[in-house]
């Protein structure tokens, strides 16, 4: 199924006694980049995150938001700095002495110097921690994949309908391309007629002339690589790959055979076709940049 590349996907559990909240957004990007902002303590997650996204998602900006917060920590320690806290006290009582001020230092006093106290965890297992973010990950990517699909075949559904258009301007063009060389001959006819009054005229330089000329406005071979390009398209658009880089190729071929198309045309109403089919194919071309 083809996705786009715009997408949203969130994800909150508790897990082992760790709150998980995992947050994904994707938008358009050439190839796949991946940016995280993941709670302090554990950025050994980013490598991780990065590898399994790439697993599941070819081609975006990929931004991650991973919250982490501990439920219980039997295993911490609070350590008191007791040098600094004495250092703290003393200088308090100095300040009491030299100033006069009133000795009321007490325990909540000192507490506010929080550079006295350190905090010490027990090391935390990586892999364990890995292993709930990934079951919470999981979840996340797939409500952006959801996502992802819902709008690529949105994409496809327009793509799919403005090729249709395109074709049924092709069907004109070829349809008036052999038309334009009789008007010509008629034309070249009228001409030499008007020239050469009654003399005779020459049948077979007419056609000679006419048969030059449809050679240079020609464009069987355009339209049918058109086709070919369309069809090629719609096969894409079928398949399961990513195929956004593909797609966006074929689309500038489609663009390259239009212009040759509009670069041989001498007819007005060929011409206003072409234009046509120009903005249909600068649309489609919009849209594939939106497909990864």
């Amino acid at each position: 199924m083809i996705r786009s590349m715009t997408g949203f996907g969130k994800c909150e559990d508790t897990i082992n006694g760790y709150d998980i909240i995992v947050e994904i957004k994707s938008v358009n990007h050439r190839y796949f980049e991946f940016s995280s902002r993941i709670s302090r303590g554990y950025g050994f997650l980013d490598e991780k995150l990065k590898s399994y996204l790439q697993s599941q998602i070819s081609r975006g900006k990929i931004d991650v938001f991973v919250s982490i917060e501990t439920l219980e920590d039997t295993d911490a320690q609070v350590l008191v700095n007791h040098s600094l806290a004495a250092g703290y006290i003393n200088a308090l009582r100095e300040l009491a002495d030299r100033y006069g001020l009133k000795d009321d230092i007490s325990v909540s006093t000192v507490s506010k110097y929080s550079d006295i106290f350190t905090v010490h965890k027990s090391p935390e297992d990586e892999e364990c921690i890995w292993n709930a973010v990934q079951s919470v990950t999981e979840r996340a990517v797939s409500s952006l994949i959801r996502m992802r699909e819902t709008e690529g075949e949105r994409l496809k559904t327009d793509v799919l309908e403005r090729i249709g258009t395109i074709l049924k301007l092709v069907e004109k063009v070829e349809e008036r391309s052999p038309q334009t060389v009789v008007e010509y001959q008629q034309k070249l006819k009228q001409r030499l007629a008007e020239m050469l009054g009654d003399s005779n005229i020459d049948e077979q330089r007419i056609l000679t002339e006419a048969a030059v000329f449809a050679d240079k406005v020609a464009v069987a071979e355009e339209t049918v690589r058109l086709r070919s390009h369309f069809s090629q398209c719609e096969k894409m658009l079928e398949s399961n790959d990513a195929v956004g880089r593909k797609l966006d190729f074929i689309v500038q071929e489609m663009n390259r055979e239009a212009n040759t198309i509009g670069s041989k045309c001498v007819d007005s109403e060929i011409a206003h076709l072409v234009v046509d089919m120009k903005a249909e194919i600068e649309k489609i071309r919009e849209q594939v940049q939106n497909i990864e």
